[in-house]
């Protein structure tokens, strides 16, 4: 069983169980999914850049992401209807609990002047969101590889309700949030 997800179980569920009043285990607000997503704006220009973030984010996720496409067309950014112009992946279950390991643990401390991560990024249902300016902290990403330095959003979705009981789940979790 991973890590997190063990403390998870033995740690955050009582303390939020106590803490809340919860009555039922099953009450108690725990990590849906994450999801991946970088933007490519200037695909539009170039395809094969497209490819290299796709290639990235492969390789920082374990699995294959889909390619995410322009809903309409907006002529201001040289933009088409159907255009690929970004991409995602939507992790669950043991690699989801794998990446937040990783990101904890690895890539969030590799941060040059890394004092946390913010507490305002909650979006009032419970959600956090979380944007990394490149996709050089991951060790899996080779730096001589490197097309384009990318920056990327992670969102964690939870069950909780509020921001504060998210807080108080993610905190539980590890997440290094600033004082």
């Amino acid at each position: 069983m991973n890590r997190l997800k063990e403390k998870y179980l033995n740690e955050v569920v009582p303390s939020l169980k106590e803490k809340y009043n919860y009555k039922s285990i099953m009450e108690v607000p725990k990590l849906e999914k994450i999801v991946i997503n970088i933007g490519v704006g200037d695909a539009t220009s170039n395809s094969k850049l497209i490819d290299a973030a796709v290639n990235d984010l492969a390789k920082i996720s374990g699995q294959k992401p889909v390619v995410t496409r322009a809903k309409k067309s907006i002529a201001g950014f040289k933009l088409r209807e159907g255009h690929a112009i970004g991409c995602k992946v939507t992790l669950r279950g043991e690699n989801m609990y794998n990446f937040m390991d990783k990101l904890i643990a690895i890539a969030l401390p590799s941060v040059r002047d890394f004092r946390g991560v913010s507490p305002k990024a909650f979006d009032g249902r419970g959600n956090y969101t979380l944007g990394i300016k490149e996709q050089l902290i991951f060790s899996e990403i080779d730096y001589d590889d490197v097309v384009k330095v990318r920056g990327m959003d992670i969102v964690f979705v939870t069950t909780a309700k509020t921001n504060e009981e998210s807080f108080d789940l993610l905190n539980g979790l590890g997440i290094p949030f600033r004082k």
